[in-house]
């Protein structure tokens, strides 16, 4: 069993971007992230601080708009209309979820497609689906860069992907398949999960159930990546029963340390793509 180290590989990732953000800054561009925030949910805060921090670190101007729970969806837009107008800003991300008031698909749209560094935007989604994307969703995109840096082959694998949402499923799904690779979505309406996970190459989980994946749900040599994340006691655990099914894997995220890492790290390039899209570098 090989670890598909998250950590290590996202800061080798970090290394370069900080190198790229050292030389935009001698042409006299600063990269800028915008990061909105909409109330004061702990596990959304603490995304945005993770992410202002990792900005920090390589050296991304990065603007924090935290506004209370109570904002009209009017008044958000507005604010991302603003973002939009502003040329020190080149990436734009909106915080979801977002309180139940606001339309999110709304909020989404309003967004410049070539300052939506998450990739969420409808005119995205579609060029990623017809395999010629602008930006790639981030924490799909984590994953293929940790496929490429430890040799994966996709081309003609089975893949099974477990949770049909719109931030990792369904582009994690487009991608696999612009690899050549076969997958089948699986999400909380498919009936015997186990017999669609069992004889996949690749299963990659991305429900937020502690032990959603067993031992005998994968097959020997399997690749198994857990986006899963929960809180039980004072452990953070994936979807997969990691002590168990990395027994039988070939290769196998952690949790914490795989996807998560990887995740912000490409944020941090998709804004670096953001400069280089809205200067026409």
């Amino acid at each position: 069993m090989i670890l598909l180290d998250g950590k290590a590989l996202s800061k080798k990732i970090r290394e370069g971007i900080k190198r790229k953000v050292v030389e935009l800054k001698q042409s006299g561009i600063i990269p800028g992230l915008a990061v909105i925030l909409i109330g004061d949910n702990p596990a959304s805060q603490l995304y945005v601080n993770m992410k202002t921090k990792a900005c920090e670190d390589v050296g991304i101007y990065s603007i924090n708009h935290r506004m209370p729970a109570e904002i009209s969806e009017d008044e958000l837009i507005s604010v991302i209309k603003m973002l939009n107008d502003n040329p020190m800003v080149h990436g734009i991300l909106v915080q979801l979820p977002l309180p139940k008031h606001i339309d999110e698909e709304r909020v989404i749209e309003s967004i410049d497609y070539k300052k939506d560094i998450d990739g969420f935007h409808p005119y995205n989604v579609g060029r990623l689906v017809r395999g010629y994307p602008l930006y790639y969703s981030c924490t799909p995109y984590g994953i293929m860069k940790l496929f490429e840096e430890y040799n994966i082959e996709l081309e003609g694998k089975d893949a099974v992907i477990v949770g049909a949402g719109n931030i990792t499923g369904k582009p994690m799904a487009s991608m696999l398949l612009n690899a050549n690779a076969t997958v089948q979505m699986c999400h909380i309406y498919t009936k015997d999960l186990k017999d669609k996970t069992i004889n996949a190459d690749i299963v990659i989980s991305a429900v937020g159930k502690p032990n959603l994946i067993t031992e005998d749900m994968v097959k020997e040599g399997s690749i198994v990546v857990d986006v899963g994340i929960s809180r039980v006691g004072d452990k953070v655990v994936g979807d997969v029963d990691f002590e168990n099914v990395s027994k039988k894997s070939s290769y196998i995220t952690p949790v914490p340390g795989g996807v998560g890492p990887m995740t912000i790290a490409m944020l941090l390039s998709n804004t670096i793509k953001a400069v280089e899209v809205n200067k026409g570098l």
